[in-house]
């Protein structure tokens, strides 16, 4: 058949999400991994090892990217098809092993014939040519727009609305990224530099890795920036990146980190990554978020008046515990969402209290009194309701935060605080640079505690009601408002 006829079929299975222009396979179908909230996000058959994605920005933050993602991975069963999640963008080309691979796509899902059937503990690299648009991101993420470029902020489910991968925490992999822009702006991404070159008017920046990563953690931004070198604790580099024209705005904040990592670690242990600093994007967000290494965050966080110091000041301490809990220790399901934000707010709540907020006691109490409401409209800690059409960001309730850190709370009145401690210590120890889960979870507090601690778990994650707070029998949950 000529070539093109086949293109003329593959456009014919164009979607608004994601334009095809090669040849079109037979029904091709999504498949995901199962993830209750998440059901066809994810893919079976491969294991991802490591990603390489480069980036070519024109100049215009409305403009699609020109891209380049190349994914290194091994099959985990026998593939004719690989599926790899990814909407937004126009393919171009797929190669698979060096060959040239027919693909189509259904759903959010792009399905790649393998040029032969490859057998389980096979090596297999994707080259995938692409457009990344950042357009139509409201509500959804993926790139967000700033005032001068983009940055990223995919939680939970946007990596793949940037760039094609096997999107899940599930499956974490290191990363390079190979940044082309105009010479007068400066791109950023995760983990360490390793590089940039000049070739007339634009500049390419390359940044890899050391520790492996979920998709949702991955961050690049290109911008009018000035990038703030510094040094944390044990020598760490500290590469903060804020707008060049609120620099010395922004400096007595940036000037926190070094002893923020350093409380952190008395508590935890050792900062679990190669570099840490703040990224601060001149966008009306109205969200930080964990981004690895480089921690995402609005300008008017630091610019709005009515927010106390103290308040700054924990939230950027929330944002970097989940370096440790949720990026180091990524959950296995989204459904273990609870251990990351529980955590995140366990230590944003302990440094409130010891730099002028409200103290952990009362904010727990407050916490217990909302709790029976939260879980009636948004599902106990460790089984969320899924998030409300359209709006991917409603997963992130109050029940997933201070309601997921109230079961901490109650988990340290019930073995002691020395147990709950060495707990914390083990947990980010032993599941470093990997996923966890709630039962992995349960199994280490009963092992530490010396008592099987199951119908403890069960009760507090999984109730619709929240069970009496250990050492505080007078505490009493609110009646849940009325239903309209």
């Amino acid at each position: 058949m000529p070539h093109l006829s086949r293109r003329l079929r593959a456009a014919l299975l164009a979607t608004a999400s994601l334009t095809l222009v090669a040849a079109a396979l037979p029904a091709p179908e999504p498949l995901g991994i199962g993830d209750r909230l998440f059901p066809e996000l994810g893919n079976p058959g491969y294991d991802v090892l490591a990603y390489d994605i480069a980036f070519t920005y024109h100049g215009s933050n409305t403009k699609p990217l020109d891209a380049v993602t190349k994914i290194r991975a091994r099959t985990t069963a026998p593939l004719e098809r690989i599926n790899l999640d990814f909407a937004r963008g126009t393919v171009q080309a797929v190669e698979v092993d060096g060959q040239a691979a027919d693909f189509g796509s259904k759903n959010e899902d792009l399905v790649i014939q393998a040029p032969r059937r490859l057998p389980a503990g096979a090596p297999l690299n994707i080259t995938v040519r692409h457009t990344s648009d950042p357009s139509g991101t409201s509500g959804n993420g993926g790139w967000i727009r700033t005032a001068d470029g983009l940055a990223m902020a995919n939680q939970a489910d946007a990596a793949h609305r940037v760039f094609p991968s096997n999107d899940h925490p599930s499956d974490k992999a290191h990363f390079t990224f190979r940044i082309t822009a105009p010479k007068d702006l400066t791109a950023v991404a995760n983990g360490l530099p390793a590089g940039h070159t000049r070739n007339g008017a634009t500049t390419t920046w390359t940044y890899r890795t050391r520790h492996p990563m979920a998709t949702e953690l991955a961050q690049v931004s290109i911008g009018r920036s000035h990038v703030h070198h510094h040094t944390g604790p044990h020598g760490l580099p500290l590469r903060d990146v804020v707008p060049a024209a609120d620099r010395e705005k922004m400096e007595p904040w940036l000037r926190k980190t070094p002893a923020q990592l350093e409380w952190m670690e008395r508590r935890v242990g050792r900062y679990p990554f190669e570099s840490y600093g703040v990224l601060v994007a001149d966008s009306r967000i109205g969200f930080a978020l964990e981004t690895q290494t480089l921690s995402l965050f609005g300008k008017a966080f630091f610019t709005e008046p009515a927010y106390p110091g103290w308040y700054v000041d924990s939230v950027m301490v929330h944002e970097l515990a989940h370096q440790w809990f949720g990026n180091s220790v990524s959950p296995a399901t989204w459904s273990d969402l609870w251990l990351n934000e529980g955590h995140a707010t366990w230590y944003e709540a302990l440094y409130a209290e010891e730099n002028g907020g409200v103290t952990l006691e009362r904010r727990m109490r407050e916490a217990y009194k909302l709790s029976d409401d939260w879980r009636a409209n948004g599902g106990p800690p460790a089984h969320p309701d899924g998030p409300a059409e359209g709006e991917k960001l409603s997963l992130f309730r109050p029940v997933v935060y201070d309601g997921s850190a109230l079961v901490l709370y109650a988990l340290r009145q019930e073995i002691g605080t020395a147990a709950f401690d060495r707990l914390q210590r083990a947990w980010v120890r032993i599941h470093r640079d990997g996923t966890a889960t709630t039962a992995d979870f349960t199994r280490l507090a009963s092992g530490i505690a010396g008592r099987d601690l199951t119908a403890f778990f069960e009760d507090w994650l999984y109730g619709k009601k929240t069970p009496a707070m250990p050492g505080h029998p007078d505490w009493r949950a609110a009646e849940p408002a009325a239903t309209p």
